[in-house]
């Protein structure tokens, strides 16, 4: 079974990998009626192991929730389970290798296969979508903006795309359209889908599309575990030997601030698709 966002459940269950998938709310500390509910589901279960690969605090509270005499077996780093991530580098550890040696810890040692989006075929056909198209991902968390590329540069880019005979598809959140419109302001011929697709519909979109270009962002890994060629645009506010998008065809571009990085330098370092 798999306890995952709201969000996640579609894409988990079109992989075919699971039972069944729970979707969860993020509850806050102050919904007590709801975090015993939730506790009523966990004993429902009966679940004789947990794997924590979140490895959060408050993932790592689900495991105290369950009360003493409750706990099933559980991977991860909440105090006093019974297969602990003991690496006191875990935090400096890639997530990939990290979460490859806890389950290790945990006694699943075998060899953790690439991650693979092949099953993802979602009808986007209502899209009605240029070909052949790149995707741009001028989006990422809001309360990070050193992890962005300014808008401009993303609309100059895809101009230069549009010169090469590749469509700039721009995919990211609905509270990311605004981004987008500015984007499309200086570069009227690309396209946004800023929240129009859902996460299987994404994943389908990176299969088919020539290559991807973007930020540090979620969308990015998605992008990268596609097999499309992809080049990630990173800053020092954050590490790709921590975080870096992981694929068969994956370039990681990496300035300062990222207002320093030009449009020159992107063009230069597209995929060779491109």
């Amino acid at each position: 079974h798999l306890l995952t966002a709201p969000a996640f459940v579609e894409l988990a269950e079109a992989s075919g990998l699971f039972d069944r998938v729970i979707p969860h709310k993020r509850m806050k500390w102050s919904q007590w009626s709801k975090i015993a509910e939730f506790r009523r589901e966990l004993f429902a279960g009966n679940y004789a192991r947990v794997y924590d690969l979140q490895t959060s605090d408050r993932s790592s509270f689900y495991f105290h929730l369950m009360g003493p005499g409750h706990k099933p077996e559980w991977s991860g780093i909440a105090k006093g389970c019974s297969h602990p991530h003991a690496n006191p580098d875990r935090d400096r550890m890639h997530t990939v290798e990290r979460q490859a040696e806890q389950l290790a810890m945990a006694g699943i040692d075998a060899a953790i296969p690439p991650s693979d989006l092949s099953f993802a075929a979602a009808d986007i056909s209502r899209l009605a979508l240029p070909s052949p198209y790149a995707l741009l991902i001028p989006g990422g968390a809001p309360h990070r903006p050193g992890k962005r590329w300014p808008a401009e540069r993303f609309a100059d880019l895809a101009l230069r795309l549009s010169d090469k005979g590749l469509a700039a598809v721009l995919i990211g959140a609905a509270e990311e359209r605004s981004l987008h419109d500015e984007i499309i302001q200086a570069a009227p011929a690309a396209r946004s889908l800023a929240g129009e697709t859902s996460l299987l519909e994404l994943a389908t979109l990176c299969r088919g599309a020539a290559l991807a270009v973007g930020n540090d962002t979620g969308p990015m890994h998605m992008a990268a575990i596609s097999g499309i060629p992809t080049l990630v645009l990173y800053s020092h506010d954050s590490d790709p030997a921590l975080c870096a998008q992981r694929g068969p065809a994956v370039s990681i571009l990496r300035e300062r601030s990222l207002a320093d990085l030009s449009v020159d330098a992107v063009i230069a370092a597209l995929p060779p698709h491109a």
